[in-house]
């Protein structure tokens, strides 16, 4: 009999939401395929969860998929997990993921924690529709680019980037799709620091740089007006 396999959602920065369930499966499963050892080691380790682990990142994916796909063919049951938050969202673990389904394999999503919808909630937007655009390009020309293709979408638009890029990011927002429209950068997500910087374009951007803000957030922009 094949056995399965897991998707288990992590915390993105406080322990305390973890689920129940994703701990019984954690603990439950045969081996753990994670994103880097190092992240997975600390996550099991605050758990007190000891398993085998195996590494499948962007760099190495289809060198190990098979051997994984093999291992669960055998009966062995296992969980994905990324270094943080909920696994495949900008996330790798797609490449497995098709080989399991083509062999009729159970993939089984665990919900838990994640930057999107609560970065949503807490802009206050109506999200009833929006859109998620994810990650711009790091190369200043294409980002400004995209976003002049997003100035199209009249909707509430989500998107994602590297923490030392926020400054360059607020300025390109500013730049293509103006001063006054509204944006929400949900910054340090349910770490610590957490905080909403709401207001115009030009606002968050005087502040990020005031303030020489660096750290996890999700963009959030009302293009619906």
């Amino acid at each position: 009999m094949n056995g399965k396999l897991y998707i288990v959602s992590t915390p993105i920065g406080n322990w305390d939401d973890i689920t129940l369930r994703a701990l019984r499966i954690l603990k439950d499963v045969d081996f753990i395929i994670c994103e880097e050892y190092k992240e997975a080691r600390r996550l099991l380790s605050h758990y007190e969860i000891k398993k085998e682990l195996f590494a499948l990142n962007e760099h190495n994916e289809k060198e190990v998929a098979d051997e994984l796909l093999l291992k669960i063919l055998s009966g062995e049951s296992a969980a994905l997990i990324s270094d943080c938050g909920t696994p495949l969202f900008s996330d790798p673990g797609h490449l497995l993921i098709d080989l399991l389904i083509s062999q009729n394999i159970d993939v089984i999503p665990v919900p838990g924690a994640n930057s999107l919808l609560p970065a949503l909630i807490g802009s206050n937007f109506d999200f009833e529709k929006f859109y998620y655009y994810g990650w711009l390009s790091p190369k200043k020309e294409i980002r400004r680019q995209q976003l002049h293709k997003l100035k199209s979408i009249k909707e509430v638009i989500v998107i994602l980037d590297t923490p030392y890029r926020l400054k360059s990011l607020m300025t390109d927002i500013v730049r293509v799709l103006g001063k006054k429209i509204p944006v929400v950068v949900a910054f340090q997500l349910t770490m610590d620091g957490e905080k909403f910087y709401r207001g115009s374009a030009e606002k968050i951007l005087k502040q990020v740089e005031g303030k020489n803000l660096k750290g996890e957030f999700v963009l959030i922009v009302n293009n619906k007006k």
